[in-house]
This record gives structure tokens, C-alpha cells and sequence, in this order.
């Protein structure tokens, strides 16, 4: 990252919580990947129906979903590092309950367990607007990126832990899987105590209060990133959470093929990371992103090409830099686009969007793949994400043709 004209005090400050940010985003992600790797195998075990298989990992999602947007004014209400703090409390619950249900064999308190990672991980997605509000705007997109680099190690250790401990409890596959989100969200803890956040904004009674709810979504520098952000999470959603099922029980690959695919997904992901920022600041926010859907295009026609692992391997990897590429530009375009006084209100309404929809995209891969199958799931994510590069082109246009007024 490019610091060298910051005051000492800053850069280093900067650099010191980007890098603890960066920390925890391993912890949070990793937990997730638990969940992505195992849950849906644990699902088919516990479930009173096939088709419900996927519903463990879809309450994780709407656990998120529905703490998304409570975990910005959270955030904001009681600082970022207490919020935050908070929020790895929820996952330490949630591992433990988790592990309890499989044990007990219970697939309702399995579910409800997930959703408390999935809470927790809501107020984890806060920490790239916590290192974007940090930093001055030319550095946003590297900042946002740094942050999100912990994903990489998050994509190694996530999977392989749970591959590893899914026989820790006897007679009880994949119990012990669920017990590491609490041992590693108390880690994050720890990690959390030491940082020093940028204060949130506090709304003064005579200060401006900027943009209504309504004039934000309304605007096209808001709704635009909002809409491109959906589409990049949803469709990874959708695709990723029924692929383990797909290569398990429908092409018949070994478990330990399907969790070496979601660790690959996970890894591709988080690692461009090491250069978004970079090519953000290059190309621009709004070609990166749209870079990004093109590529989760290729992931959808890898699919239909083939349903050997190497398809499998190759898809998701396509699928998760085009994650990444759409979810970073996506981000970076909206933290440019509000004014301070509107970040919580703006924030809150992205998340809540694009959580909310991701949720609907769990819920309905799993039902999808049982009714309709692999192909047609990949054959449906090409008209949504054709629409969402429309439409950014459309933003891109807007903007400068105001630039130009």
C-alpha cells in the first residue's frame, strides 16, 4: 500500500489495524468455510429430507441476513472494536451449540446454531468499511483489499480443519468439525483487543444528515454498486452451496474431493486480493467489477462443459476471483460514493441487500438442485449476471456524463 506521504503517526496506525483486521477476517472466514465445507454432508445426515440438505448452511446465511443490517447500527452505537468483539461472542455460541446438535442428532438445533456464525459473520463482513473509513479515499480500494486478504488463509485452514476434525467426537461424523468456529472466534478476541479503529460517525443534533434511505437508493452511485454487489454474492451463493451435494451425491467424488474444491474456491476468493487495490486504482472500480461478473460467467460455462473434478476444481476458482473482483469493485465504488453523515444508513442498506438476497440464493440452490439439477443451476446464472454488467455499464455511462457536465 502506498503510505509514503502519510504522517508517521497515521501510516503506522493504519497499517497496524489493517493488518489485526486482516487477522480476524481469517478467523470469521474460516469459520465459514467450516460451515460451507461440512454443513450441507452433516445436513444430509441429520435431515428428515434430502432436499433439505442445503437448509443448515441456508441458516447460516439468514442468520447473516437478518443481522446485517442490526450489526451496522451496532457497530456504530457501541464503537467498531466493541462491536466487533461482539460479534466473534456470537460465533464462540454458535460453534459450541452447533457441535451439541450434531451430537444430539437434532437438525432444528443445528440450524439455529449455524445462524449464530452467521450473525457473527455479519458483523465480520464490517471490518472492510472499517479499514475503508481509515484511510484517505485514494486508498479505499487497496485498504478494503489488504483487509480482505485474510480470506486466503481463511480458504486453507477453514476446510482442513473441518476435514480433520470431523471424527474428533466418536460415532458422531462431523461433530467435532462445528467445535472450531468457537475455538477460533476466541482467538479473534484476543486479536480484536488490539486494535485502535477510526471513531464511527456521530450524528450531532445541528449537523447535516445527509440523504434519506429513500434518496440513497434512488441514486445512481448508490443503487448501482448495491445491485453489482448482490448479483457477485448471490451467484457465488448459489452456486457454491449446492457443488459439494452436486459432486457427493449426484456425481459420486469423495468427500475429501468436494472439501479440496471449496478450499480452492475459498483461496481464489481472497487472493487477488493481493492486487485489486492495484488494478482498482488502474482500471477503475467500475470495470473491475465488471471484470468480476464476466468471470463468474466462465465459472457457469466451465460447469456446463463437464463434471469431472477438474470441472469442479476449475469452476469454483473461476467463481471465486470473479467474487472477489465483484465484490471489492463493488464495495470501493459505494464507500466512494456517500457522504459520513450517510454511512451508516448507506452501509446498513447494502448489507441488508445483499445478505438478504444471498439467503433467497441459499435457500433456493439446494431445492433447485434436487428439482432441476447442476446444469440448469449454472444455465440460470447467466442472465443475472449479464443483467448486472448492463447495468454497471449503464452507472459507468452516468457518471461520466456528470463528470463531463
Amino acid at each position: 500500500m502506498a503510505t509514503e506521504a502519510l504522517p508517521a503517526d497515521v501510516k503506522s496506525t493504519a497499517t497496524r489495524n489493517i493488518a489485526l483486521l486482516s487477522a480476524s477476517q481469517a478467523i470469521v472466514g474460516s469459520n465459514q468455510a467450516v460451515v460451507i465445507s461440512v454443513a450441507a454432508l452433516a445436513g444430509a445426515t441429520l435431515a428428515p429430507d434430502p432436499s433439505l440438505a442445503t437448509m443448515p448452511v441456508t441458516a447460516m446465511v439468514i442468520g447473516l441476513a437478518l443481522t446485517a443490517s442490526p450489526a451496522t447500527f451496532t457497530i456504530h452505537r457501541l464503537g467498531r472494536r466493541n462491536g466487533f468483539i461482539l460479534g466473534a461472542a456470537l460465533a464462540i455460541f454458535g460453534g459450541l451449540a452447533a457441535g451439541s446438535a450434531v451430537t444430539l442428532s437434532s437438525f432444528i438445533l443445528f440450524c439455529l446454531a449455524l445462524m449464530f456464525i452467521g450473525a457473527s459473520a455479519a458483523f465480520g463482513q464490517q471490518y472492510r468499511f472499517a479499514a475503508a473509513d481509515s484511510v484517505p479515499a485514494e486508498l479505499k480500494g487497496r485498504a478494503i483489499s489488504f483487509v480482505m486478504l485474510g480470506g486466503v488463509l481463511a480458504g486453507f485452514l477453514g476446510p482442513r480443519f473441518a476435514y480433520l476434525a470431523k471424527d474428533w467426537v466418536p460415532d458422531h461424523e462431523f461433530a467435532g468439525s462445528f467445535f472450531i468456529p468457537a475455538l477460533l472466534a476466541s482467538l479473534a478476541i484476543v486479536i480484536l483487543m488490539f486494535t485502535r479503529l477510526a471513531p464511527t460517525a456521530r450524528q450531532l443534533p445541528d449537523a447535516p444528515k445527509g440523504r434519506s434511505l429513500g434518496e440513497l437508493i434512488r441514486a445512481p452511485e448508490i443503487f448501482v454498486p448495491i445491485v453489482s454487489a448482490t448479483s457477485s454474492y448471490a451467484l457465488m451463493t448459489f452456486v457454491m452451496v449446492a457443488a459439494p451435494l452436486a459432486m457427493v451425491y449426484v456425481c459420486g467424488h469423495p468427500v475429501e474431493a468436494a472439501t479440496g474444491a471449496i478450499q480452492w474456491h475459498i483461496v481464489a476468493m481472497f487472493a487477488p486480493s493481493f492486487i485489486t487495490g492495484a488494478l482498482i486504482r488502474r482500471l477503475g472500480a467500475h470495470l473491475v467489477t465488471g471484470l468480476g461478473l464476466i468471470l463468474i460467467l466462465g465459472c457457469a460455462a466451465t460447469a456446463l462443459n463437464g463434471i469431472s473434478i477438474m470441472h469442479f476444481d476449475i469452476a469454483l476458482i473461476l467463481l471465486g476471483v470473479g467474487w472477489n473482483f465483484g465484490f471489492i469493485g463493488s464495495t470501493a465504488l459505494l464507500t466512494s460514493a456517500y457522504r459520513p453523515e450517510e454511512a451508516a444508513r448507506a452501509q446498513g442498506l447494502n448489507e441488508q441487500l445483499v445478505f438478504g438476497v444471498m439467503a433467497v440464493a441459499s435457500i433456493g440452490s439446494g431445492l433447485l438442485l434436487q428439482l432441476i439439477g447442476w446444469e440448469a443451476i449454472n444455465l440460470m446464472v447467466i442472465p443475472i449476471a449479464t443483467g448486472a454488467i448492463l447495468l454497471l455499464a449503464w452507472g459507468e455511462y452516468q457518471q461520466r456524463r456528470l463528470r463531463a457536465d
